[in-house]
């Protein structure tokens, strides 16, 4: 499928829909827990989708209705999945799961999925889960997916780099589960604040742990979730496409639903559009209206926010002088290398990008629409959407179909504030 895009005025109001992070945590915690969970507004997507495939391969009982999810937990004693279970295209999904099928007691687990998880690394969980007594593999031996995994964990001490948060995340989840109490060093660990959002959902759970900061875990064994209602908070990195949109050319955007007290990394976002100049107006019932100001490029750390890269990207190309989106290596590892992608399309536009090992250095300036390739990344497909609507002439995103990933909403979302944007078969 692709994105057809034309220049347009964006001006109006976008609910966003719950968080994609949050609804794979609530999954994931409901099905280990006793008894019966709702999850309310949930995010109905694919990688959400996912996680639901996966647990409930695991033994738990979901129904997904419209507006809530009801899980019957598994108290803690999964079964040994029926087939190879397929995580599509959800890294946090995999990740997790690595975790929960170390807590399996008899068999095999064979986690696979698409062509991006099988290039991403997940080698340093499978280590970790290894010190920790399961016996975890990579079946190509590239610490890449299909993984094997046979339990139990039995605790231990293990020291982890954590690149992609997601590590952390999945020991945390599990570990509290172990056989016996679990130490965990981490001497590099990027994305905090997702490890932030994991640790609320465990205190919201009760779960005892002591830690030092964010380097070191102390996780007795042993212990028990329960279940749980909880409404999920809406997406902040969704909410970052419509956000930088407001912020561009002529355009009046109010986004809807978020909570500026939730532990979602991207809210971060609002900071960089003030940095660089965007009116932001936090009204009283909630609602962030964002305006053009005089955008101008400075030096941004996206180290916690690498799925901002794709969008802040675009926006910086309407800045005026050179921004700098630095510190965010842990972007490459996503779906795919979104600081080697985004520079390559940006290209395709007229943009001016260098390449660091890091991020990019993106000159602001004109540029026109063009055909563009999206790299069935749902990120890359939805930044290129908002540049194409953005710009003059046409402007055609291939692989749009990724953005169900996480928004399957975004083209009516973007219908509904004055784009000119069709989803069309190739």
């Amino acid at each position: 499928m692709n994105f057809v895009c034309q220049q347009s005025r964006l001006r109006g109001d976008v609910v966003i829909p719950g968080s994609k992070s949050h609804t794979i945590r609530a999954v994931a915690l409901a099905s280990l827990a006793p008894g019966v969970s709702r999850i309310e507004a949930p995010l109905d997507s694919g990688d959400a989708r996912s996680s639901v495939r996966v647990f409930t391969a695991f033994g738990a009982k979901i129904e997904c209705d419209a507006d809530v999810w009801t899980v019957q937990g598994t108290g803690g004693e999964l079964r040994t999945p029926d087939d190879v279970v397929d995580v599509g295209n959800s890294g946090t999904t995999v990740n997790i799961a690595m975790g929960a099928a170390a807590l399996v007691r008899k068999g095999f687990t064979v986690l696979t999925g698409d062509h991006q998880i099988r290039r991403r690394p997940s080698g340093a969980l499978l280590a970790s889960l290894n010190d920790l007594g399961a016996w975890a593999e990579s079946t190509r031996g590239n610490g890449c997916p299909p993984i094997v995994i046979r339990g139990r964990l039995k605790g231990g001490t293990t020291s982890i780099e954590c690149k992609s948060s997601q590590y952390l995340t999945s020991l945390l989840i599990n570990c509290p589960l172990a056989d016996g109490d679990t130490v965990i060093k981490v001497p590099l660990l990027e994305e905090k604040p997702y490890v932030e959002m994991t640790l609320d959902w465990l205190a919201r759970q009760g779960i005892k742990l002591d830690r030092t900061g964010l380097s070191e875990f102390r996780i007795p064994g042993r212990q028990n979730y329960k279940a749980f209602s909880r409404r999920i908070p809406a997406d902040f990195s969704s909410a970052t496409f419509f956000l930088c949109a407001g912020a561009i050319g002529d355009n009046d955007v109010t986004v809807r639903g978020l909570d500026l007290g939730d532990t979602q990394g991207d809210k971060a976002v609002i900071d960089y559009l003030k940095q660089m100049g965007a009116q932001i107006e936090v009204q009283p019932d909630g609602g962030i209206r964002v305006r053009p100001g005089n955008l101008k490029g400075c030096d941004l750390d996206l180290n916690a926010t690498p799925d901002a890269l794709p969008m802040m990207s675009v926006l910086a190309c309407f800045a005026e002088g050179t921004t700098t989106l630095g510190n965010v290596a842990n972007a490459r590892i996503k779906e795919t290398d979104r600081i080697a992608t985004m520079r390559t399309e940006l290209t395709k536009l007229g943009a001016k990008v260098i390449e660091r090992p890091d991020g990019l250095v993106i000159e602001g300036g004109p540029l026109t629409g063009a055909a563009v390739d999206g790299h069935h990344d749902h990120r890359i497909a939805m930044a290129m959407a908002i540049a194409g609507c953005s710009l003059p002439g046409k402007t055609v995103v291939r692989t749009a179909e990724s953005a169900t990933i996480t928004f399957p909403t975004f083209p009516d979302c973007m219908k509904q504030i004055g784009a000119q944007i069709h989803l069309l078969d190739r």
